[in-house]
């Protein structure tokens, strides 16, 4: 058996007013977690590029080039696994525009860790499904493929080991039980099997996807992250927005 923490860090008005950023400690390591409401998947923007077509390639430069559109950025994590060329890793979803599909078989790293897996938004709500089991119903909002996959079905990947030596700062999304999106980062470097378990046991989460490690950043104030050194590249980035009410520094 395991302790685990949980210190409520604040619950903030605006676009997501039901979402809570909160700090846990889980088989003593800490994570931060910011944990959204039912309905609030709706409010997720998933984002690449720019209007003009040039990535935005860091949580900073997404944070000035919606200042200059009026708008804030109130939440981000990175996207899931890219590739040398930095375009996304297998299937992506933006506001309803597919950039590139599904892919089945494993492409090296962590997404040749099978099973692999994809996390969604359609208007009935958002889900995390094994690539295997990917079969939408109705319009796909937004959907980004990564991997591997962390909890299916209350199921821990089989091929976590616990004590495993490989250790990196993680982070990933995962669905509760009563369906709300959760996400989640790690303080510190972690294996698979502890951050699978923190989804599982301690977040009740019964799906749950790896999105990134090493680099992996999350933007949350309420939780003193910034979004890293501004030099650090991404490709995806998973966000909410609002409008910005203040001049946003850039």
């Amino acid at each position: 058996m395991f302790r685990c923490l949980v210190v409520l860090m604040s619950m903030f008005a605006g676009p997501a007013c039901g979402a809570t950023a909160i700090e846990v400690s889980h088989r003593g390591t800490g994570f931060d977690v910011y944990h959204l409401d039912v309905g609030e998947e709706q409010q997720l923007k998933f984002f690449w590029k720019r209007r003009d077509g040039t990535p935005y390639g860091s949580i900073h430069a997404l944070r000035r080039t919606l200042a200059t559109e009026g708008r804030k950025l109130v939440f981000a994590v990175n996207g899931g696994i890219y590739s040398e060329q930095f375009t996304p890793l297998g299937l992506y979803i933006e506001n309803g525009k597919r950039y590139y599909q599904l892919t089945r078989g494993g492409s090296g790293g962590n997404f040749s860790l099978l099973p692999n897996g994809v996390f969604y938004i359609t208007e009935e709500g958002a889900r995390v499904v094994e690539t295997e089991d990917y079969q939408p119903r109705g319009r796909v909002i937004n959907a980004i493929q990564s991997g591997p996959i962390l909890v299916t079905n209350g199921r821990l990947h089989p091929r976590f080991i616990e004590g495993y030596h490989s250790k990196y700062i993680r982070n990933g999304v995962g669905i509760d039980r009563e369906g709300r999106v959760v996400f989640a980062i790690s303080d510190e470097p972690v294996n698979f099997h502890d951050f699978g378990t923190l989804f599982k046991d301690r977040l009740q989460c019964p799906n749950a996807l790896y999105l990134d490690g090493n680099i992996s950043v999350m933007y949350a104030p309420e939780l003193r992250r910034y979004g890293g050194w501004p030099w650090r590249r991404f490709v995806t980035m998973i966000g909410m927005t609002s409008e910005a009410s203040d001049p946003v520094e850039p």
